[in-house]
């Protein structure tokens, strides 16, 4: 009996860890993201926006993603994906965006990519869609807000604003691109550099010249001292 319950009990105890590990291992739900996420401001970088397809049996055959608003973007340009044709859409943009130091007045608001013949994402595939970026703008984050368009008419809406931090993760968010301001260049420290070389080289005439008024005060006193020893020589001989 005790046998029985020995096993009974190993049993019980190998079901749950079997449900811990495939809950650990399950894959979360995929997301249309973009890569890299993070990127300088001011610079320009090549990002992909990567979809994968979530249905078991239609294909993804459009992609629509926006730009932000709040984050204008003057020089856009995208990459052919074999099969997908492209189109951009522009705004205006007020104050212009600067641009290899001219002024631009449009940016690009969408883009949008359509599967033509048998291009488009099947289940348990993804495709990414690359895209040049810049000068990027200097804020925090870049929301692109992507619609994901299916063969049987099914549109995934990803705009969901990312949470506060600590908050759980929204169910559709949007792809987020994280930028950080530019390092300071080696040319900026030079004026403090030089400034320290200037205090140095004072800081050095300075002690050079209490060097020499205490080298001279030396030799002053050795003098006097020397008078003095030979005064005291002759006053005993004039006595005597």
């Amino acid at each position: 009996m005790l046998r029985h319950r020995r096993s009974a009990t190993a049993a019980v105890l190998a079901l749950g860890v079997a449900a811990v590990v495939l809950g650990v291992a399950a894959p979360a739900s995929a997301h249309v993201s973009v890569n890299p996420k993070e990127a300088t401001q001011g610079g320009y970088g090549r990002f992909a926006f990567r979809v994968p397809n979530e249905s078991d049996e239609a294909s993804t055959t459009k992609v629509e993603v926006v730009l932000p608003e709040n984050a204008p973007v003057g020089s856009v340009s995208t990459m052919p994906v074999p099969g997908w044709t492209v189109a951009v859409e522009k705004r205006k943009v007020d104050p212009p965006v600067q641009v290899h130091g001219s002024e631009v007045a449009e940016a690009v608001s969408k883009i949008t990519w359509t599967a033509t013949g048998d291009a488009a994402v099947k289940p348990g595939q993804f495709q990414e869609f690359p895209v040049s970026m810049g000068p990027l703008p200097e804020v925090d984050t870049m929301v692109f807000k992507t619609l994901q368009t299916y063969s049987d008419g099914n549109v995934v809406r990803w705009i969901e604003e990312p949470s506060a931090a600590g908050a759980e993760e929204p169910e559709k968010p949007a792809p987020v691109l994280t930028l950080t301001g530019a390092a300071p260049s080696a040319g900026a420290s030079a004026p403090a550099a030089a400034a320290a070389d200037d205090d140095d080289d004072s800081d050095g005439g300075a002690g050079t010249a209490f060097g020499v008024a205490g080298l001279v005060a030396g030799l002053a006193g050795l003098a006097l001292g020397g008078l003095a020893f030979a005064r005291t020589r002759r006053e005993p001989a004039a006595r005597s």
